[in-house]
């Protein structure tokens, strides 16, 4: 039995949880030991620019901002349970990393 540990990173949280549930699905049915899901710091990317762009009036600013959002769930299982892990949809703004301990 190995150890693999699943990071999962996505701009929507709702997306996130909907992986995670599955995951705990697959391992609830396989009776593997799941620790997770662990979330992570939020990272927020925030832009800010200028309005005017010739310079002239007053100094007015946008701001945009992007969240990344970061899960992390330990599986210990066979060859078995990951390979139905790996069979998961995934929504597309979500990125699944697998490391083998």
């Amino acid at each position: 039995m190995g150890k693999a540990r699943i990071k999962l990173i996505g701009k929507s949280p709702e997306d996130l949880e909907e992986v995670c549930k599955q995951i705990l699905e697959i391992t609830k049915m396989t009776g593997v030991e799941v620790k997770g899901p662990i979330p992570l710091p939020t990272r927020r990317l925030v832009v800010t620019t200028r309005r005017s762009p010739c310079g002239d009036g007053s100094d007015t600013y946008e701001h945009w901002e992007m969240r990344i959002h970061k899960r992390i769930i330990d599986v210990a299982g066979d060859e078995r349970t990951l390979r139905q892990i790996m069979r998961v949809r995934v929504p597309e703004n979500v990125q699944v990393k697998i490391s083998l301990e």
